[in-house]
């Protein structure tokens, strides 16, 4: 394994200006002959590809720093020769991307920097660190330069190639090419966990082969100087299609103006229908699907403006929420809303979070950028879902019911998320809902380069950001409903070779399909992560229809193990980091089992029982290799809580706070196989329902009653013998409550025990039975204290039919417990009261001296 450049003691800044410096006097001494041949070659491709409107990519590999940045930077340097031939005296920006923390990267950078700024006329050069990279999201260069190093993040390289035009350049500045496969970089450092010494080196190796098979790149290797690949893409001329503004519009002509392409005109003018408020009870639904670099976002913020103008004559006040899995998801959406408003002569002012526009107002309107999570409790005129792919399905639908004109924008491959899983699982509902109009759009011309750019079908390969499931056929759908499955061991090794390539877009595919969010970093960890494990179902034809990603955990030391239990952390152990903490069982730590990342079946034939078909082989495998427990984490909803339920998982813990972009909480289950495990389980299990009981009128009051009301019907009670703990008086007053006038507020305090009686002894109730609706109000209205009117409004009840409901609760309690009914003899004695009192007191007491002992 070749180890990376380390950050250790700097190098003093002084000594790095003066290295620079001496290689811009002499830029010349530094650049070989062969290089110089392969800038010819370059330079002629970069002739075709500014006339086809495409890019091209160079890598420059070596290990002297001073070499590498003097190649780079005499790369970009004949890139404005070409680029002042061809175009003119244009501005030539260009982004310069490092990781500062190395004096390498440090030497590389400055060299680049001082080349060019000594030697160019035209080049603009933007200086900044990966760390900062979310800001360019949007923006538009005709250079870049990535320093990869000391880092392949496949994040970055996708964030980062699709901001450079038609006509640009790309140079990836990378280790010496015979020894990159093994290169320890920063990435693959933070997927070494406890146990593990090092890394696979298996996604580094898959990234040359696709920069060896597509054209348009050239690769140069400085320590043997010579040309490893010199292969260009020919291309026919860009001819610029011709944007036809409609004849009328209802939007102001200067909008139009401002967009790119024929399909951002398309959109601008779709969206004019927003104008007219849907009849009451229905809802209108913009959607746009686009692949990245279409320019999606920019033509809603364009149309937004036209909202905005026209809408403020007809109202007092315009708002228009707008919402995305993060902020930066947005920017691209204001920068266009902006120079709409502009354009409109409307003046606005900004507000500003960590660098990002979040919100920008004016005279009688705004335009808010809001979490996920929180745009069901706002009202709005508009509602923009930007990257709607990348927001949890669940999510979708709660912003879809809570609003009544809607803009969902996707991207339909891309790091941003799966626009087809969107339509799968999102869509399709909307598709068929009678009250909802919906319209589609789709758009297909890139806004910064030409279709068939072959930068872009390299990037799409190179990160599977196009992978797709096989197509299922009669016989395919015929073996799964036999059950004729094979069971796959997949090695890394082989999916990412040539041979496993079509297996790996296959079960890619299923997870881009399946999940809200997959990003290129998820790639590099499949390949890359030495505690991830890859399984698979697939059927004869050899297709596969499911697969489950698997991280080995657990096994820890007595020392990690204190640290855990003392809040400290342990790398890739979230589920024995989560128990540690909260379960507090020290056993815990030495148990080693198997963490179900991702799990995920073919999208047609969902439903069929494929998924617990997996868990089954997995649970099996994992039994079989001796490990103690197979467990899983997951935004909770009842559809996902009831798959691994009814495959035997328990549920153990479950996070204190809503995911902010899905707004569900995470709950973690676990499958026991070991006796200890068994044990442990089974103890969590219950600690973990006497919290949620005692923390749904708390943390946990916005849990959906459902997923509450699965977590509780368990099937070993959490204490058998539970007795409630009521006083005489309490007694007396629920009967009056039952049997008589009085309210349920005067006797809420009595209820809580009931119902925590009720839960504590489930499903050993002992003929305190309570039918489905019962226990949906004694959770609802009691445990999380909501109103009679939301509890209703869930059962689907009238009020006063709940109230009713719970009168019979008590009655049925009181019967049970205390054998009373409405003839019973009411009242009690100051020696009843007084007598329960003392034994009580009697009782704790003891309990503290006990424990004290």
């Amino acid at each position: 394994m070749e180890a990376r450049s380390e950050a250790q003691e700097r190098l003093p800044r002084e000594e790095i200006e003066r290295i620079a410096q001496r290689v811009a006097e002499n830029l010349n001494d530094y650049i070989p002959s062969s290089f110089v041949r392969l800038l010819r070659k370059l330079g002629k491709a970069l002739e075709r590809a500014m006339e086809a409107r495409h890019r091209r990519l160079l890598v420059i590999s070596g290990d002297d720093p001073v070499v590498m940045g003097a190649l780079a930077g005499r790369a970009l340097l004949y890139f404005e020769r070409v680029y002042r031939r061809v175009k003119g005296k244009e501005a030539l920006p260009v982004l310069y991307m490092f990781h500062d923390e190395f004096d390498d990267a440090r030497i590389r950078k400055e060299v680049v920097k001082r080349v060019v700024r000594s030697r160019s006329a035209l080049i603009e050069l933007t200086i900044a660190r990966y760390e900062e990279s979310d800001r360019f999201l949007g923006t538009t260069f005709r250079g870049l330069v990535l320093d990869l190093y000391n880092d392949l993040k496949p994040n970055d390289v996708g964030r980062l190639v699709e901001i450079v035009e038609g006509g640009g350049l790309i140079i990836l500045l990378v280790p010496p090419w015979s020894k990159w496969d093994r290169w320890m970089t920063i990435f693959k450092e933070n997927l070494v966990i406890p146990g593990y010494k090092e890394p696979r080196h298996i996604f580094i190796s898959w990234f040359k082969r696709k920069l060896l098979e597509h054209k348009g790149i050239f690769i140069y290797d400085a320590v043997e100087g010579e040309t490893i690949k010199a292969e260009d893409y020919v291309a026919r001329k860009y001819v610029k299609r011709e944007i036809k503004l409609p004849d009328k519009t209802r939007f102001p002509k200067e909008l139009y103006k401002l967009a790119l392409t024929q399909d951002q005109v398309n959109v601008i003018k779709e969206l004019e229908g927003l104008l007219d408020k849907p009849k009451r009870g229905r809802r209108k639904v913009y959607v746009i699907t686009a692949d990245r670099g279409r320019g999606k976002s920019c033509a809603v913020g364009i149309a937004v403006a036209g909202l905005i103008d026209a809408l403020r004559r007809e109202k007092p006040r315009v708002r228009v929420l707008v919402t995305a899995p993060s902020p930066t998801s947005v920017q691209a959406f204001f920068d266009l809303l902006m120079k709409a408003l502009d354009a409109l002569e409307i003046d606005y002012e900004t507000r500003k979070r960590g660098g990002n526009v979040i919100e920008v107002y004016g005279g009688r309107f705004s335009v808010e950028y809001w979490d996920p999570i929180d745009i069901p409790k706002l009202k709005a005129d508009i509602v923009v879902v930007d990257e709607a792919a990348g927001i949890h399905v669940p999510q979708l639908h709660r912003i879809w019911r809570a609003h009544k004109r809607l803009v969902f924008a996707t991207t339909i491959h891309g790091y941003e998320g799966a626009g087809r899983g969107f339509s799968v699982r999102f869509l399709s509902a909307v598709k068929k809902d009678p009250k909802t109009e919906l319209h589609m759009i789709e758009m297909h011309e890139p806004i910064r380069y030409a279709r068939d750019d072959p930068i872009e079908r390299w990037l799409f390969d190179a990160l599977l950001l196009d992978a797709e499931p096989a197509e299922l056929d009669e016989e395919d759908i015929k073996a799964i409903e036999e059950g004729r499955l094979e069971y796959l061991k997949l090695d890394p090794e082989w999916l990412f070779s040539p041979e496993g390539e079509q297996t790996l877009r296959q079960l890619f595919g299923i997870y881009v399909l399946a999940h809200y969010r997959n990003e290129p970093d998820d790639l590099g960890i499949l390949a890359d992560a030495p505690h991830h494990i890859i399984r698979a179902l697939r059927v004869p034809s050899g297709k596969i229809v499911c697969a489950a990603q698997i991280a080995i955990e657990g096994g820890l030391d007595e020392e990690a193990t204190e640290e855990l239990l003392r809040g400290g952390k342990t790398p890739g152990n979230i589920i024995p980091d989560r128990l540690l903490k909260h379960v507090r069982v020290r056993e815990l730590g030495k148990m080693k089992g198997w963490r179900i990342v991702r799990i995920a079946t073919h999208p047609e034939v969902q439903g069929k029982g494929i998924g617990s078909r997996m868990l089954e082989e997995v649970y099996k495998e994992a039994s079989e290799k001796g490990y103690d427990w197979v467990g899983s984490g997951f935004g909770v909803n009842e559809q996902l809580l009831n798959f691994w339920l009814k495959n035997g998982f328990l549920p153990v813990h479950m996070s204190p706070d809503r995911n902010p972009v899905s707004g569900e909480y995470t709950v973690l289950v676990v499958k026991p196989i070991s006796e200890t495990m068994k044990r442990i389980v089974s103890l969590a299990h219950r600690e973990f329902r006497r919290k949620l009981i005692e923390s749904l009128h708390d943390t946990y009051s916005d849990l959906e009653t459902e997923v509450a009301l699965m977590i509780l019907r368990a099937d070993e009670p959490i204490f058998e013998d539970y007795r409630p703990a009521l006083t005489p008086i309490q007694v007396d007053r629920l009967w009056i409550y039952a049997y008589g006038p009085m309210t349920y507020e005067a006797v809420c305090d009595i209820f809580h025990e009931i119902a925590r009686a009720y839960w504590y002894m489930y499903p050993k109730t002992k003929g305190f039975n309570l039918s489905k609706k019962e226990e949906y109000a004694i959770v609802a209205r009691v445990l999380q204290a909501k109103s009679w009117e939301a509890v209703a409004e869930e059962m689907k009840m009238r009020p006063h039919a709940v109230m009713v409901l719970m009168k019979d609760v008590a009655r049925k309690f009181l019967k049970h417990f205390y054998g009373m009914d409405e003839n019973s003899p009411v009242g009690v004695s100051v020696e009843q009261a007084d007598s329960y009192a003392r034994s009580v007191l009697a009782l704790l007491t003891g309990q503290h001296d006990r424990h004290k002992d």
